[in-house]
């Protein structure tokens, strides 16, 4: 359900080792920890007898103070907000685990575990969930958690539908309630399949900071700069661009870390990224040039993992389709080229696309061809039948011929078919990602062979953001997706409904399609569910919505001599999640 604007597992940037690795960007530094200088202990010197000779006054040596155990982590990207409201990138959400609870935590096999709920009892028709909640919680200010902060939460969430995510989660709620203060009840108009998936990130918010808040412009612009959540870290100190400190609550109800504090560092030099992890400046990175893998495999005191990441992610490559009909009222440019509107043109460009390629170069193997936007890591809903269009420039050619696109000024580039607009399409991406510039070049390379010509360019994120949706001003983006553990928040990308929201990426809009997901977001039985949801892969395959290039695995890495007990042997990776950081503690 995250943006990923820094993509956190591949890049492709060629280290240069020794001298020229060391004349990388400048390396942000991040704030020291917090430590008090040793007080000296009191002595009290004894006092002699009347009749002797005074004793030698003993004296206690005060104990050398123990140095704070800070985990320093080093990854290339920087939260877009520390609102949950509002929040769009990984980077947020990963501290959103770290510094807030949710009723249920999602573990690294996949499975849900009882988070601020300690039991809960669902009605015979599947509408009535009622939650016992653990008592004793507390926020980071001292204030308790109850029952009347969780209903406060959900009910925030769902009231504000600018928030561009979390509302989605809360679209089956007909009300919620807290009879006491240890109960939440929460009464849905229809009975969902996958109740667990749509709480794990609505995250508890305390009333007494929120409520002032309520307001819809308020709501959104809000900065949420305290952070008070009731999670096992708390904020201390937040430097967009440059650095996250948090520090560990010892006494989280669930979860107490081992370690004292966690710092999380930006570098925007992926060399600078591996090098500090090599030279000890940091003591896990989320993410590295694939071209790293290598070196960091033999690198001294460096353990490298591979494997699927906690939210199954993927690439996209992302054509505006939005028509005068579809574009937004208020918020809409939708200049996108006319050409993307046609399927031809798209099937054309699918074919042009050589995933394999791609993913050999810019990943070095570590990924698998995309079909959907359903990635392969959501396992049964994953629709593999899908017969992808293959790389075939002969074939795209073909298709744009038929089609009446033609090169009639003989320049290289196709126009439409009454002769005007070249397709001549701006290409953008987030500057923060190290594999897109080298997935253009590729897309420019084998595109250019059909007639289709790019002018490609990075985009600060936030920039990428106001351009994209909704207001359509682009024609093709590169970016991507992490996944829920449940397909629904992907397959509601593609809704009309979406398009104003900024949730929909390509304007996309299908009847059909939108009555499909109507019935698969109520459907009791698996199977009968997983047949929806495959069908509605075929009809965004048909219709080449999107086109994906990978589906990537996580690739991270930490040192092995500062702390031990990271988390590897699950069936995904993930080191920044709670499952890690609570954990892990300092090598003796």
């Amino acid at each position: 359900m995250f943006r990923k604007i820094a993509l956190l597992l591949v890049a492709l940037v060629v280290l240069s080792w020794g001298v020229a690795a060391c004349a990388g960007a400048p390396t942000p530094q991040a704030p020291p920890p917090e430590t008090e200088a040793p007080q000296p202990a009191a002595t009290e010197a004894a006092q002699p007898a009347a009749t002797e000779a005074p004793q030698p006054t003993p004296t206690e040596v005060p104990p050398e103070p123990e140095e704070p155990a800070v985990v320093r982590i080093g990854w290339g990207g920087s939260p877009d907000t520390l609102n949950p409201g509002t929040a769009i990138l990984f980077e947020a959400y990963d501290l959103f685990e770290l510094v807030y609870d949710s009723m249920f935590d999602l573990q690294l096999d996949g499975t849900y575990t009882p988070g601020l709920t300690e039991s809960w009892e669902v009605s015979e028709d599947g509408t009535l969930w009622t939650f016992k909640i653990r008592q004793g919680v507390k926020f980071h200010d001292g204030e308790p958690l109850t029952a009347e902060d969780i209903v406060f939460s959900y009910n925030f969430y769902q009231s504000h539908e600018d928030f561009p995510y979390l509302p989605v989660y809360t679209e089956y709620f007909e009300s919620v309630e807290a009879p006491d203060d240890s109960t939440v009840v929460i009464t849905l108009s229809e009975a969902i399949p996958n109740m667990e998936s749509q709480l794990v990130f609505l995250y508890m918010l305390p009333e007494h900071i929120w409520a002032q808040y309520d307001d819809p412009t308020a709501a959104v612009e809000f900065e949420n700069d305290d952070m008070i959540g009731s999670g096992p870290f708390k904020m201390v100190e937040y430097k967009q661009g440059e650095f996250v400190h948090l520090a560990a609550v010892k006494d989280h109800f669930l979860t107490p870390p081992k370690i004292d504090e966690v710092v999380f560092q930006t570098f925007d030099n992926q060399d600078a990224l591996v090098q500090a992890l090599v030279t000890g400046q940091v003591d896990m990175i989320t993410e590295m040039p694939n071209t790293a893998v290598p070196t960091l495999r033999n690198a001294q005191n460096v353990q490298l993992v591979t494997g699927a990441p906690l939210a199954p992610e993927l690439n996209d490559i992302i054509p505006n389709q939005t028509t005068p009909e579809t574009c937004p009222e208020e918020d809409g440019v939708c200049s996108g080229h006319l050409a993307l509107r046609d399927r031809n043109v798209r099937l054309a460009l699918a074919h042009a696309t050589d995933k394999q390629k791609i993913i050999d170069v810019v990943l070095l193997g570590l990924g698998t061809p995309g079909l959907t936007l359903i990635p392969d890591g959501l396992g049964v809903w994953y629709n593999d039948t899908i017969q992808d269009y293959a790389f075939d420039i002969d074939e795209a050619n073909r298709i744009l011929d038929e089609a009446g696109y033609a090169d009639t000024d003989g320049d290289g580039v196709r126009q439409m078919p009454d002769g005007t607009n070249p397709l001549d399409f701006r290409l953008y991406w987030n500057n923060d990602s190290a594999t897109n510039p080298r997935i253009a070049e590729l897309l420019a390379e084998t595109w250019g062979q059909i007639g289709v010509k790019l002018q490609p360019q990075a985009l600060d994120p936030d920039a990428l953001t106001s351009v994209c949706c909704p207001t359509f001003d682009f024609d093709i983006i590169l970016w991507g997706w992490g996944s829920d553990p449940d397909p629904g928040f992907l397959l509601s990308v593609h809704l009309t409904d979406e398009i104003p929201t900024g949730n929909s990426e390509t304007g996309y809009s299908n009847p059909e399609y939108d009555a499909l997901y109507a019935q698969q977001a109520t459907e009791l039985d698996p199977d009968k569910r997983r047949e929806i949801v495959w069908k509605m892969q075929e009809i965004l395959h048909r219709d080449v919505v999107y086109i994906i290039p990978f589906y990537s695995e996580a690739v991270q890495a930490y040192r092995t001599d500062r702390f031990k007990g990271w988390i590897t042997d699950q069936p995904k990776v993930w080191f920044q999640d709670p499952t890690s950081l609570t954990v892990i503690e300092p090598v003796q």
